[in-house]
């Protein structure tokens, strides 16, 4: 487990934290890091898209795509383009389909039919993710989904057993975890909501061995892992505008209690790639965007991709790697939680769960000194070699600036563009600005 120290500022009211990167829990068996990748943001895509995302994603530390397909009639073809491009890219990066059943019918016996178009044609593909020799399929949703039977267990029994060509499944069920043990046409389950907290509380490991329990040991885990989340949706559109909170380095806590889990979790799912409406793209902002422009353009969120690298890697060998060169990591809203706004669309539910503040994690070489400001509040402390994190409260209006000192000599400089915090908002505009140094 990782022991956690925290420190005061030496100046400001900026708070350091310490953690030591080198305890990991460890198993021998293959563990896998995957991403939810929104098909239906790909409209436009070309074979190039596909390219770049699998090539990116696959230089992090991901090692397949869950290809989240609806029932638009231009996903299929989307999804052939994913596995061809993988297939000439000549790489081990691998791809399953995850159905979406909010958007997929699920009401009849034909529905059942149809659902194997979306993953039997890549059965064989090369690059089709399998575990235990069988492919692999999950979802998102889907226990409301009969196919005509009266029931969702017989009804995904129907679809996904009974006689079929076998797939290994981990859905992921809203249900409640008691339940699990007793789908028997299941290989193991997506925590999907685990990947936050749902209350104004910290991300813990709780809800996780709710579900795990029930597994028996015999079935595999999947485990969710995500950056942030906010919607912006006004009642004229899908009417969704909620945050969840995702304060106090939430991503870092959710990575390193899947990192310290790692032997009851045998996949950790990125939530998402390229989500733009809920906030928690870690990829490349293109594609065709849902109506979320006025919360995602100029809100880059690559740099989040590169510190989930470094937990990938420790979760999937059992060691923290090597850290080669300093960084640092910066992110936060840029307008006050409670601040006023001319925005047609009200204030997000859950608003008043989170803070107003910067936080910051930093991969060192060795030992060095962080001084960060914006504005009036600074931080000035000292920081060993591995992984460490740190807060700066954001009052009034300032730009972010940061540094490494080692030795008395100047490391690095960081003054991210664009990362300016504003007491008035033109929207109640709750995304998270990311930076991270070269």
């Amino acid at each position: 487990m990782h022991h956690l120290l925290l420190l005061l500022a030496l100046l400001g009211l900026g708070v350091a934290a310490q953690q030591s990167p080198f305890d990991v829990v460890s198993s021998g068996s293959q563990r896998y890091v995957v991403a939810h990748f929104m098909v239906g943001n790909t409209y436009p895509y070309t074979t190039s898209d596909w390219a770049q995302d699998i090539s990116l994603a696959s230089s992090k530390g991901i090692d397949a795509f869950a290809l989240n397909v609806g029932r638009d009639p231009w996903q299929p073809d989307r999804i052939k383009d994913a596995y061809e491009t993988a297939r000439q890219l000549g790489t081990n990066f691998q791809l399953f389909i995850s159905l979406d059943m909010t958007s997929i019918p699920c009401a009849t016996r034909d529905h059942a039919e149809q659902l194997r178009y979306y993953f039997e044609p890549y059965r064989n593909h090369p690059n089709q993710f399998k575990y235990n020799g069988l492919p692999f399929l999950s979802t998102f949703a889907g226990e409301g989904c009969s196919f005509g039977t009266g029931s969702y267990k017989d009804g995904w029994s129907l679809a996904i057993k009974d006689g079929r060509p076998p797939v290994y499944f981990v859905p992921s069920f809203f249900l409640d975890p008691g339940t699990i043990g007793s789908l028997n046409f299941v290989d193991g389950t997506f925590h999907w909501n685990g990947a936050w907290p749902m209350k104004n509380t910290n991300v813990s490991w709780v809800s996780d061995n709710e579900y795990i329990s029930q597994l028996g040991g015999k079935r595999m885990y999947m485990a969710g892992v995500s950056p942030w989340f906010f919607t912006h949706y006004g009642p004229d559109t899908w009417n969704k505008n909620w945050i969840y909170r995702c304060d106090d380095w939430h991503f870092v806590q959710r990575w390193e209690l899947v990192v310290n889990h790692r032997n009851v979790t045998q996949i950790a799912q990125l939530i998402t790639w390229n989500d733009y409406g809920e906030s928690h793209y870690v990829g490349p902002i293109h594609g065709a965007q849902p109506n979320s422009q006025s919360w995602v353009d100029g809100f880059d969120h690559q740099g989040w991709l590169d510190l989930s690298a470094y937990y990938a890697a420790a979760f999937k060998t059992g060691y923290y790697p090597l850290i080669r060169r300093d960084r640092i990591f910066l992110w936060g809203r840029l307008y006050p939680a409670a601040a006023g706004s001319p925005d047609r669309v009200p204030r997000p539910a859950n608003w008043e769960w989170t803070q107003d503040v910067l936080w910051g994690a930093m991969l060192l070489t060795d030992d060095a000194q962080l001084k960060i400001s914006c504005g009036a509040s600074k931080l000035t402390a000292t920081y060993p070699a591995g992984l460490s994190k740190f807060q700066l409260p954001l009052v009034d209006a300032c730009s972010v600036s940061a540094s490494l000192v080692r030795n008395n000599q100047v490391v690095l400089n960081f003054s991210p563009q664009g990362f300016s915090f504003s007491t008035r908002p033109p929207m109640y505009n709750f995304n998270s600005f990311v930076a991270a140094s070269p």
